[in-house]
């Protein structure tokens, strides 16, 4: 089942939010999340806020009238921000997605377009599993202003796909990425390493097919044991063994030699792109502590150093959403302590690093070892003056945080 929201503070039922807060709306970009909660069956790896249409009853929450309850936090969000800002950046993530018909995300774009208006070159993207995209649907999107797709591939090798309990067939991975781009729209695949039984040959096998259709950009994640997932608990069964900590380190290794040598270049942790204007705009903007609304049942959003997040299940959310209450299930306001931390944690996951004249003394005193240890880079260090990680170092992104935080 999904993880638990946090508590938080009471939000207030009409939304609003702090003048301070908004007063950074002029001058940082701004993103809208729509988080679409329908699934045709659930993976037993995922812990995301997802449902399959059996599991929902008909009290506002389905496919059909997603889109109709998301316009309405629309016009909830259009009141709180005032005139606001242009958005630069969509994103449709779920969930699947296109399990909503095209026209259905296509009006929620001109919705979003209507309220707030889109910067010139937005980008706007969706997730989608292979099989649940058509090339006349992905034309709609292409016309409607989508630039974006991103298609959850996961593995090329079908028993890797059984363990994660993907429906997909590989082979409608290769028609999508044709599909995407007849439309003119750039493609993402994702992909998933470190699943139980899964080879390093097989774990090549998927690199090789990934870069095949040559996509302008790719994410590879080491897969996570979450708990309340059917994955975990097969893992505490032993029905599979749990993920290695050293085959996922090898796995990524590969990874980063497979893509660079295809000429991807990585520009986060677990990210990589063929040219600077593929990269993902919508997850930098959250890397870099951006402002953000989300919009749909468990969406998180972010303004200013006040975050929030709405009710988890669709029904609730609905409902909500329908009487003009904010869906809000809670907030929580940062504190200066809290948004260093979390500068330091993000920035140095960029290939852009982090600028050590940002960081505290306990961490420009650290990073002299971090060099020494070969987990930052020398040069970056020493000529431009900022944290970029090393391979290894991103390897142990944990561990070269909580150094620079003083928390070793």
């Amino acid at each position: 089942m999904p993880s638990a929201l946090p508590d938080g503070d009471p939000a207030p039922s009409d939304g609003r939010l702090p003048e301070l807060s908004l007063a950074t709306l002029s001058h940082r970009p701004f993103g809208l999340y729509l988080h679409v909660p329908f699934c045709s069956v659930r993976c037993g790896y995922c812990d995301f806020n997802t449902y399959t249409l059996t599991e929902l009853g008909v009290d506002g929450a389905s496919v059909a009238t997603f889109a109709d309850a998301a316009l309405r936090e629309l016009d909830l969000a259009r009141t709180v921000l005032g005139s606001g800002p242009a958005v630069d950046t969509v994103f449709v993530g779920g969930g699947t997605p296109t399990m909503l018909a095209a026209g259905d995300l296509a009006r929620m774009l001109h919705g979003i377009r209507e309220r707030f208006g889109l910067v010139p070159g937005a980008e706007v993207t969706t997730e989608a599993n292979p099989d649940s995209v058509t090339r006349e649907g992905l034309d709609l999107l292409a016309e409607a202003g989508f630039t974006r797709v991103s298609l959850g591939m996961q593995s090329a090798v079908p028993h890797v796909l059984r363990t994660l309990e993907r429906t997909h067939d590989p082979a409608n991975v290769e028609r999508a990425v044709h599909a995407a781009r007849a439309a003119g729209l750039q493609v993402s695949l994702d992909l998933i390493y470190g699943t139980p039984g899964e080879s390093l040959d097989d774990w090549r096998t998927s690199l090789a097919a990934a870069t095949a259709l040559a996509p302008d950009h790719v994410s590879a994640y080491a897969l996570v044991v979450e708990e309340g997932t059917k994955l975990a608990a097969q893992v505490r069964r032993g029905d599979v063994p749990a993920p290695e900590d050293d085959d996922e380190a090898a796995k990524y290794e590969i990874a980063d030699e497979h893509l660079t040598a295809a000429g991807y270049g990585w520009y986060e942790v677990s990210n990589w792109a063929l040219r600077a204007d593929a990269r993902c705009r919508h997850n930098e903007g959250y890397w870099a502590d951006g402002n953000w609304w989300g919009i749909g049942p468990g969406a998180h959003s972010h303004v200013g150093g006040v975050r929030w997040w709405n009710v988890k299940h669709p029904n609730a959310y609905a409902s909500r959403v329908r009487d003009g209450l904010s869906p809000a299930h809670g907030r929580e306001t940062l504190t200066d302590e809290q948004r260093y931390d979390e500068r330091v944690l993000l920035a140095v996951r960029l290939v852009d690093g982090l600028p050590i004249d940002d960081l505290r003394d306990e961490g420009r005193v650290a990073v002299a070892g971090l060099i020494a240890d070969g987990l930052v880079d020398a040069p970056a260090a020493l000529r431009r003056q900022r944290v970029v990680l090393t391979r290894q170092g991103r390897l142990l992104t944990d561990t070269v945080v909580r150094r620079l935080l003083g928390l070793r």
